[in-house]
């Protein structure tokens, strides 16, 4: 019914264009939307992982099991499990079903990034700080962890001329990014020395090697399909590559030649990028800017910019753009906050009566002869009850649309009415020691000013002189 009220010329835009919400939940470091695209992970900064409900903008759920900074999340394919790493060195594997943690495994350095597998969530691959990368079987109690190797994979010309200063070299580089391929047969890993491998999953082999840049991969995203790939680097240059079907048995490695498609950067001002990711259908590069705030967009076609979301004062870190829908969410580095950036739709409230007529300005009406005649009870009697024979089917859920590459399954998780569970921090504010109450309407308006689209709970209890935790406050 709701979407027959937005025009569908809005339905066709594939690109966001204004601020239309926040999310606030404590200082948010990480996010990662569902494949079904009705949740956000989003990793705080004390270790807690707060898993957002797109559709009410509410808390879902808490997990509480890391004590450091969340660096990164990987949603499993059926959305069931959630996979965080922290600060912490140790990745916690998580069922949404119970909140549970399923698997805890524990490093000896800090961690990158851990992704997990396509099609197993008891598998996933992280690449360590100064150590080799790890591919990691849970499925036992006992966590099994295969190393994988970093050094790049050269010629056989190349290796006989290589000399010992660049055998030192390369066994010195260190894997700053892992992601698997959509098929899970191939990793992608990144190096610090400009090194993009492809690691066979089953032997644990370099397949082929290329080097992208002579500076540090920092991130590496694929589309759903797997053949396009974006890849940020520590020189300021994001660059997109065309992917064969690795999965091919008639591909030869030895014979495969990557070619940058398109190369994104300011010439301007020499803007670095903190993260860069794909759109739902890969058609748009978006990235957001270290000491600045605002998101560029780049349309892949052509290779030219064709939007920057405006509307933050502050620095943007991590993006997501949403699985299917022009909808993308970056953190703000001060504060925490997460940024929405959509459409705006308005509704075509003529679609619900053929005879509905919207005027741009007032019109006089001239009413029909027998319009606003009374009309004998038992005819309206009548009416009312053919109305009420009508039946209305308010439980059967119309399929999301989502991607072939990640079936969604049956599971959903549970919807929790614990009130510390379910609101977002801005709707809770603390009265007194460990009690709390609901924000009432309204509240936090005379706070706020041009710079600033709202304020958060925390601002206004520091506005008042108080503080979150409930303890004495002074008069002054």
């Amino acid at each position: 019914m709701n979407l027959s009220l937005v025009d569908p010329f809005v339905l066709a835009q594939d690109c966001p264009e204004v601020i239309t919400g926040r999310l606030r939940s404590g200082h948010s470091t990480s996010i990662r939307f569902s494949h079904r695209g009705d949740l956000l992970a989003s990793g705080r900064h004390d270790g807690i992982v707060v898993v957002f409900d797109i559709e009410t903008n509410g808390v879902a759920r808490k997990l509480r099991g890391h004590t450091r900074q969340i660096q990164s999340l990987s949603w499993s394919t059926n959305d069931r499990f959630l996979l965080s790493a922290g600060q912490d060195w140790k990745c916690v594997l998580w069922d949404l079903k119970d909140g549970s943690r399923v698997r805890t495994v524990r490093f000896e350095s800090a961690i990158f990034i851990a992704e997990l597998h396509p099609k197993n969530h008891m598998i996933f691959a992280a690449a360590l700080f100064e150590d080799q990368p790890v591919l990691v079987d849970m499925s036992a109690e006992v966590p099994v962890k295969h190393m994988l190797p970093t050094a790049p994979r050269r010629s056989q010309t190349e290796r006989e001329k290589a000399t010992e200063k660049q055998a030192a070299q390369d066994a010195k580089q260190t894997t700053t990014v892992t992601i698997f391929t959509p098929s899970a047969d191939h990793i992608l890993a990144g190096t610090n020395k400009g090194w993009l491998n492809i690691i066979d999953t089953r032997t644990h082999e370099v397949m082929y090697s290329y080097r992208v840049t002579n500076s540090l991969i920092v991130l590496i995203r694929m589309t759903h399909s797997g053949r396009d790939v974006v890849l940020n680097s520590s020189d300021r240059i994001i660059r997109t590559f065309l992917l064969p079907d690795l999965s091919d048995p008639n591909l030869d490695f030895d014979m495969l030649e990557l070619k940058v498609q398109h190369k994104f950067q300011d010439l301007v001002q020499r803007l670095s990028w903190n993260h860069v990711t794909f759109s739902s259908a890969g058609d748009y590069v978006a990235a957001t800017t270290y000491m600045n705030h605002h998101v560029y967009i780049w349309e892949r076609g052509q290779g030219s910019l064709v939007k920057i979301l405006e509307g933050t004062k502050e620095e943007l870190s991590v993006l997501e753009w949403h699985p299917f829908r022009p909808f993308v969410a970056a953190i703000g580095v001060d504060s925490g906050r997460v940024w929405l950036w959509s459409i705006l739709q308005p509704q075509r409230w003529s679609a619900l009566a053929p005879d509905f007529v919207e005027v741009e300005e007032n019109v006089e009406y001239i009413e029909k002869e027998d319009e606003f005649d009374i009309q004998p009870l038992e005819e309206l009697h009548k009416r009312r009850l053919d109305q009420e024979d009508e039946e209305v089917d308010v439980l059967t859920i119309d399929p999301v649309k989502t991607n072939a590459q990640h079936e969604p399954g049956e599971f959903r998780m549970p919807v929790l009415l614990d009130i510390e569970a379910s609101d977002s921090e801005d709707e809770i504010v603390a009265v007194g020691a460990g009690q709390f109450r609901r924000r009432s309407p309204g509240a936090g308006k005379e706070y706020m000013n041009d710079d600033e689209v709202g304020v958060s709970g925390d601002e206004v209890r520091r506005a008042n002189g108080s503080t979150a935790s409930g303890t004495k406050r002074r008069r002054a």
